[in-house]
């Protein structure tokens, strides 16, 4: 089959074009021929070794397919099944990929395989964290919340959510544009980064009591605004590092600011079971059939084409979601 990998980090351009051996799903497994691969902000970590791969690798986490065959013990799916699933083992950048069943899902039949594989991580990661990370002083409707990057594909699904629990999303974002596509989406107010000042908008936004909550996938650049847009015992939710990786943590701060509260969450430490799997995504879909969240076409590139994918990731001129088609 055709694969995107890498024999050593660094920039895009260690992405290189191959062809690997797919084999035959063992017990526990499936093999999932791709008709979508999604591009997230976590390959790029795996790209530049901030999360460390054995190498060589192929990337991906993502992806939407047919099932071409199982293994062993597998009940849930079966040969010919719309597929899609978010796993925290890279491989989904190629043609087909043997992986566990565990994370697979059947997909609507309304849902498209580009949609699929650009919904996944991304759905299921605003579902673990405006639904199962929650701060101490609990949410209630009309609550504000801030979000950083609401533009992106986590973003734009984390605004719709929000409006459908009844919070006040804030949003951030890079240009004015992207604020109006946040605030298209369901966001109830959005800050622009480049010129304005995000802490004290949200002190203006909120009276000057804060928000209860803080979603930041960005990471080393947002750290120090996001604990001062907190109210007491506020959480920060650090959930990425876009910016890099936030510097260790000074305890006595979060004493000085209000005895706040801090949690660094992965999806997959949730996704830990079929049980919660199937939970998870069940609620999801839900959402996404009765048209409450509504996931707008990604923007499409070729497989080979992977190494401009993660430029344009990177740089931040996209919005929305990005998928590799085979």
């Amino acid at each position: 089959m055709r694969a995107i990998q890498i024999e050593r980090t660094g920039g895009p351009d260690v992405l290189r074009p191959t062809t690997v051996e797919v084999g035959e799903p063992g017990p526990g497994e499936v093999r999932v021929r791709h008709y979508a691969c999604g591009v997230n902000f976590i390959d790029t970590y795996h790209r530049t070794g901030l999360y460390p791969l054995p190498l060589p690798a192929i990337l991906g986490v993502e992806g939407a397919g047919v099932v071409e065959a199982i293994g062993p013990g597998v009940t849930h799916i079966a040969v010919g099944n719309r597929v899609a699933y978010a796993t925290p083992r890279p491989g989904s950048y190629a043609e087909s990929r043997v992986l566990p069943a565990m994370p697979v899902v059947r997909i609507p039949d309304d849902l498209d395989f580009e949609r699929a594989a650009a919904l996944m991580l991304k759905g299921l990661t605003v579902q673990y964290l405006l639904r199962r990370t929650r701060p101490q002083r609990e949410l209630e409707p009309g609550d504000f919340i801030v979000w950083h990057a609401a533009a992106g594909g986590v973003g734009l699904i984390a605004c719709q959510w929000a409006r459908a629990l009844g919070f006040q999303l804030i949003a951030t974002a890079g240009s004015r544009d992207k604020c109006d596509l946040a605030l298209r989406h369901g966001a109830a107010h959005a800050i622009d980064y480049r010129t304005e000042d995000v802490v004290a908008r949200v002190r203006e936004i909120t009276g000057n009591a804060g928000v209860k909550v803080v979603y930041d996938s960005v990471g080393k650049d947002t750290w120090e605004r996001s604990l001062d847009c907190l109210q007491p015992l506020g959480l920060m939710v650090s959930f990425g590092n876009a910016s890099g990786p936030v510097p260790p943590v000074n305890l006595g701060q979060l004493a000085a600011k209000g005895s706040l509260h801090v949690t660094r969450p992965t999806l997959f430490t949730h996704l830990a079971t079929r049980e919660v799997t199937d939970a998870m995504t069940a609620e999801l879909f839900a959402l996404v059939t009765a048209g409450t969240i509504t996931i707008d076409p990604p923007r499409r590139y070729a497989l080979d084409d992977a190494v401009q994918a993660h430029r344009d990731l990177e740089a931040r001129s996209t919005t929305g979601s990005l998928v590799l088609v085979p």
